[in-house]
């Protein structure tokens, strides 16, 4: 009966879903139907709620804000840019797949998917041009790379929001998140892009490069401030383990590689090299903060609402029982998470939604102690990725911006994020079984 009440609530959210309401209301509204279906009362229903979205935000909404500002600054500052054209000229046009890939990463890992998608778009017709070569071939690369950061890494929302649920280290998620998307993006941007090297639609002949403006950053300084968040929070989870508990180095390794404090200290930092050192006002940059903190705000409530989803699938006990099922049948459990969080993907078409219902549902067998919750963050992380089609607005950003029909978007992009998925899925396992 429990099984056929989840159903019929996934059934809701894609009805909803469907009617165009906007996901945190979506979310809310079956979470409220979910309680009263399984009988919880009116009080105790609410107080899930307040718990659920308090303890979700209270959790993450200074990792989620900070990463915002820090991928604004960046944006804004035209840092992305300099990253960009710097590794186009350092690997080549015969490293054409390679260039574009990084350009992903280091572009992808402090900016949000939309945001580095609408930057990154005009140097792949530029590329593309320059190059003489079809769009795909330099847009499966660029895409697949910033779609692996999006699912597997954090700052962005479903690996911070499946980390708060399961209390997974952020610092180890880095590191083994990093050791998965370095081959994922090779199956899925480097070999399945190469099918597209001599087919596909070609750039405007008209396209020409971007000139550098003599108002731009210098590149080593956009480089080190991209990956300065990584490098404060993955570094020291590296080296902690090598550290006695309570020594003072350890101390320091913790409090520089918690999430908020490497993100407080990369924001200052860019703020100071990226404005503040190039003659910027400070009424620029706190205009860039209010803006990043506004274009969070819808992301951070659909968390919360996760966040509601989860506490009542705990306290109604449904996350129990799914979870024992899995674990009396002895089924994989990061089989179990990619297999949940993709089946709400392909339903619902949102990465962050499919990740964050999933781990409500997944939560207790995280908490079991039989799984690692850091691996069971990526696995959903890569099942939320599985199979995007028309229900999802990546699936039209790709097929608008490149100017290709739905069928071709269905034998590129929907292809490259089922690779990604998948193939995300096999190194995670084998991943797991070494590290």
């Amino acid at each position: 009966m429990s099984i056929l009440i989840i159903l019929a609530a996934l059934g809701l959210l894609l009805l909803l879903t469907l009617k165009k309401v906007i996901p945190f209301i979506a979310l809310i509204i079956v979470t409220i139907g979910l309680a009263l279906a399984l009988g919880m009362p009116i009080s105790t229903m609410l107080k899930a709620l307040n718990d659920g979205i308090g303890s979700m935000l209270g959790s993450m909404a200074l990792i989620l804000c900070f990463g915002a500002i820090q991928g604004r600054l960046l944006e804004q500052s035209g840092a992305a840019t300099v990253i960009s054209e710097w590794l186009l000229r350092r690997l080549g046009k015969k490293q054409l797949p390679w260039a574009v890939c990084l350009m992903g990463f280091l572009v992808g890992i402090p900016l949000f998917y939309n945001a580095g998608f609408v930057i990154l778009v005009p140097f792949a017709f530029t590329i593309a041009a320059s190059a003489g070569v079809p769009l795909l071939y330099v847009a499966i690369p660029m895409c697949s790379a910033l779609s692996v950061t999006h699912g597997f890494l954090p700052p962005h929302p479903g690996p911070v929001g499946l980390a708060a649920i399961f209390k997974a280290s952020i610092g180890k998620i880095i590191l083994y998140g990093l050791a998965a998307a370095v081959p994922t993006v090779f199956m899925a941007g480097i070999w399945f892009g190469r099918s597209f090297r001599n087919r596909g639609p070609m750039a405007p002949a008209t396209v020409s490069a971007t000139a550098t403006s003599g108002d731009l950053p210098p590149v080593s300084t956009c480089v080190w401030i991209a990956l300065l968040p990584v490098a404060l929070i993955a570094v020291p989870a590296a080296f902690l383990s090598f550290l006695p508990a309570e020594s003072g180095w350890s101390v320091v390794m913790r409090s520089l590689g918690d999430p908020v404090v490497a993100l407080l200290l990369t924001v200052t930092a860019s703020s100071y090299f990226l404005y503040w050192r190039r003659g910027k006002g400070t009424t620029e940059v706190m205009a860039h903060y209010t803006k990043a903190v506004e274009s969070i705000a819808m992301i951070m409530m659909v968390i919360g609402a996760g966040g509601a989803l989860k506490e009542v699938l705990t306290q109604t006990g449904i996350a129990d029982e799914i979870a024992g099922f899995v674990t009396r049948n002895s089924f994989p459990p990061l089989v179990a998470g990619w297999l949940v969080a993709a089946g709400i993907r392909v339903m619902l078409g949102s990465a962050t939604v499919a990740g964050l219902t999933a781990a409500g549902i997944l939560a207790p067998l995280a908490a079991s102690g039989t799984v690692s919750p850091e691996w069971l963050v990526l696995s959903i992380g890569a099942g939320s990725l599985f199979l995007s089609h028309v229900n999802d607005v990546g699936f039209w950003m790709f097929k608008e911006y490149f100017g290709i029909t739905v069928k071709e978007t269905l034998l590129s992009w929907t292809i490259m994020e089922s690779i990604i998925s998948v193939g995300g899925l096999l190194i995670i396992l084998l991943l797991s079984q070494v590290m």
